[in-house]
């Protein structure tokens, strides 16, 4: 019973969610079509703090020295 109650108070937590959800993804310099999921910004507010969260991590991690993969963000949960 702990369990099913469990589950469903997370499916509710996630669906009280008002913002759009944005996710931080980062290439491969092994497979360029590989997305490697990184971050996902899904905090309860509009869709441009999210999206410009997103925004600043991508920048941070591209600008690191020596980064040579790319860093992007996408509109919605993590996607394979």
């Amino acid at each position: 019973m702990f369990k099913k109650s469990l589950y469903l108070f997370c499916f509710l937590l996630t669906a009280c969610n008002g913002g759009d959800t944005y996710t931080l993804y980062r290439g491969s310099i092994i497979d360029s079509e590989m997305r490697i999921h990184i971050a996902t910004f899904d905090a309860n507010e509009s869709g441009s703090y999210n999206k410009e969260n997103c925004e600043i991590g991508e920048k941070l991690f591209e600008n690191q020295p020596g980064v040579i993969v790319n860093y992007w963000c996408e509109k919605g949960n993590y996607r394979p």
